[in-house]
């Protein structure tokens, strides 16, 4: 009953998450007003606007002008109710788990707008830094000072990065968002956990990157948001980090 209401919560707190995506990035409050069509800006009344049920009842289009509903929501709904369940799976009914839960949502949003828009708002960023930097005072997973040095020095690494693109290269290897996104990663995950999602996340990108540039015929001048990649190796490492780490120090072992 405890995962069963869970994931429930999950995909209520999906369907906000979809809000905060589609509003926050134009500057629109995610609160007011209610819930309404993009396309002819109808209101969406609570019965048509249930998680996943709603898009496949009305198949994924508006009741009143009928265009296409976007299958992110859908997509978001599904995997925050999934990231729920995770958490729950992981840390049972803990004051972590809701953390952890807390830190999965900030990820999936702040993926969506970088994929869409090509930034990672302060708001999400220095805010959950913000939060996290309190959390870690009760963290049971990581200390104090490792969450403290941990996102200092992968902010700082990563603004390394940032001048050194802008300075030496003159282009904009990566954006500042994203010197904030991993202060947010390190403050939570830890040195260990931090370290398998900045590498996850390289390696990631680096094969999109080369998909794109072998079959879609890109240079390397190809942007692409480094946001999705973090996330994607946040959301990995907070759960099988220190897994995949035994898995590499035993090969780094083998003969």
């Amino acid at each position: 009953m405890e995962a069963t209401l869970t994931v429930i919560f999950g995909l209520i707190v999906g369907s906000f998450l979809n809000v905060v995506i589609h509003r926050l990035p134009r500057g629109e409050s995610v609160v007011f007003p209610a819930s309404h069509c993009p396309a002819c800006r109808a209101e969406i009344p609570f019965y048509h606007n249930i998680p996943l049920l709603s898009y496949v009842i009305l198949l994924g289009r508006c009741r009143s002008c009928r265009a296409v509903i976007s299958p992110q929501y859908p997509l978001v709904e599904g995997l925050t109710a999934l990231s729920f369940w995770l958490a729950y799976d992981f840390y049972g009914l803990t004051l972590h788990a809701a953390a952890a839960a807390v830190f999965l949502c900030l990820m999936i949003v702040l993926a969506a707008i970088d994929l869409e828009h090509m930034i990672l708002p302060d708001e999400l960023t220095l805010g959950g830094a913000a939060l996290f930097f309190i959390y870690s005072f009760f963290n049971p997973e990581v200390g104090r000072l490792d969450a403290v040095l941990s996102g200092l020095g992968a902010a700082a690494f990563f603004a390394a990065l940032f001048f050194f693109y802008l300075k030496v290269r003159k282009i904009e290897g990566l954006g500042f968002g994203d010197v904030k996104m991993a202060l947010l990663m390190g403050l939570f995950l830890g040195l260990h956990r931090l370290a398998v999602a900045i590498l996850l996340a390289s390696l990631s990108g680096l094969l999109v990157g080369l998909f794109f540039i072998v079959f879609r015929k890109k240079n390397l001048k190809l942007a692409l948001p480094f946001g999705p990649f973090l996330a994607l190796g946040s959301y990995v490492s907070l759960f099988w980090g220190e897994a995949i780490l035994g898995w590499v120090g035993t090969l780094w072992r083998l003969p």
